[in-house]
């Protein structure tokens, strides 16, 4: 998104933040009864597609854990428009067909307010359509570039967790001044994964590099020596980033076959999210470099807000849940749950939504937001939201494997992940 651009808009847009901000201001003085001003007693519901089996189950318990934690927080805090929020989970499988079927159920069966959380970018797609057909809100959090790029529909939004275009163009610069020029990609073979080979591509040739070696992996894969021997000899970075219930032995692996000798890694944490760093068998990675969403461990300038989270979601400071340290979090993506809903809510305060005869007000009111303020609703960091594309912008971080811990070497800046827009969804009807 072009400065210029997103100057145009954030005047005529103040006046709506505006309103939410007296909405929010309100739902948390001291002395209101919680739902007392609703017109209903009646609970907003939020459809929640969950991977809760396939690939995608280990990101989708997080997800849900995340999900209830900030609906409890919500509901805490008067609920929305003075109504409590209720979650109704079904899983999708990690499937597309079925979270097709998944998002019917909540229009037509469960009479959903909206859909809402959805992660893997193959199961985004296949369920975006049908959204749009039933006009119902679908927030995915899902870090793919599909919504931003124009291919899904008005009812599609990311308002709560940053896209690969934006994450990789803003990691490009510090791989190649620090790491190397000569990059070979590891990366799954769907939608995912293509978005990290497009887009880290062009990215690093701007800064003067080249992607040497493309290296696709099907999600399913179970073993993955045969993959590395590809890996030209000349390589300069190993840039990596694999998904699903076989990451540890995609990592072990890796780390097997290079022994002593390897080139600079850059990984994303994808490839280790629910995995715990000091694992056997991962002392290799000691001194490589993984993007991070948001930081798994608590850094020394931790935030108050970073804290308030970890202890709401019920995650100490290594990322692993308070009740079990050896059950890790996916700590660099579920904060978008959090978030994206916290989003949900002001944009339904801002619309004065009652019920599915608002859900085009609701859409246009998250499209009129802009800047989103680190918080308490944000612990992630600041953000700025681009209507247009449906899309948010934010910092990303970059950390380094010490002492098998991730200490965070980089943050870069908002404007860092900005890029020219692909498409304006307002120009779209409902």
């Amino acid at each position: 998104m072009k400065p210029e651009k997103r100057d145009n808009v954030i005047a005529s847009r103040r006046k709506v933040l505006k309103g939410m901000a007296a909405i929010g201001a309100a739902s948390t003085m001291p002395g209101l009864v919680p739902f007392a001003q609703a017109a209903t007693d009646q609970p907003i519901r939020i459809g929640f597609q969950v991977h809760r089996t396939g690939i995608g189950a280990a990101y989708g318990r997080w997800y849900e854990r995340t999900t209830n934690a900030v609906a409890k927080y919500i509901n805490d805090n008067g609920g929305i428009n003075g109504r409590p929020v209720e979650i109704i989970a079904e899983d999708d499988g990690t499937d597309p067909k079925r979270g097709a079927e998944v998002v019917e159920k909540f229009a037509t069966q469960h009479k959903a307010d909206i859909a809402f959380g959805t992660l893997f970018s193959h199961v985004v797609i296949g369920s975006a359509p049908r959204a749009g057909e039933l006009k119902i809100p679908y927030f995915v959090v899902s870090e793919g570039h599909h919504v931003a790029s124009g291919m899904l529909n008005r009812w599609t939004l990311q308002p709560g967790i940053t896209d690969v275009k934006s994450q990789v163009q803003a990691m490009a610069p510090f791989v190649a001044a620090n790491l190397g020029k000569k990059v070979t990609m590891i990366f799954p073979d769907f939608a995912f994964g293509h978005d990290h080979r497009d887009y880290f591509s062009a990215a690093i040739e701007k800064q003067g590099g080249n992607v040497i070696a493309k290296i696709a992996i099907p999600p399913t894969e179970t073993s993955f020596t045969k993959y590395f021997a590809k890996i030209p000899r000349d390589t300069e970075v190993l840039y990596h980033v694999m998904v699903g219930p076989s990451v540890l032995t995609f990592v072990k692996e890796m780390g097997e076959f290079f022994g002593p000798s390897r080139p600079e890694i850059f990984g994303f944490i994808d490839s280790l999210e629910a995995v715990d760093l000091k694992t056997p068998g991962l002392e290799f990675l000691e001194g490589t470099y993984f993007w991070e969403g948001n930081p798994r461990y608590a850094q020394k300038n931790q935030t108050e807000y970073d804290r308030f989270y970890r202890a709401a979601v019920g995650v100490d400071d290594n990322g692993a849940s308070i009740d079990d340290p050896r059950d890790v979090s996916t700590y660099a993506h579920m904060w978008g749950c959090w978030e994206t809903l916290n989003v949900v809510k002001a944009g339904m305060e801002a619309a004065n939504y009652r019920g599915p005869g608002d859900r085009a007000a609701l859409i246009e009111a998250v499209e009129a937001m802009t800047d989103m303020a680190e918080g308490r609703d944000h612990p992630q960091g600041a953000k700025i939201f681009n209507g247009r594309t449906h899309q948010v912008f934010g910092h990303q971080y970059i950390s380094r494997v010490n002492g098998g811990r991730l200490e965070v070497v980089h943050r870069t800046s908002i404007e860092d992940t900005f890029y020219p827009d692909e498409v304006d969804y307002t120009k779209m009807s409902f």
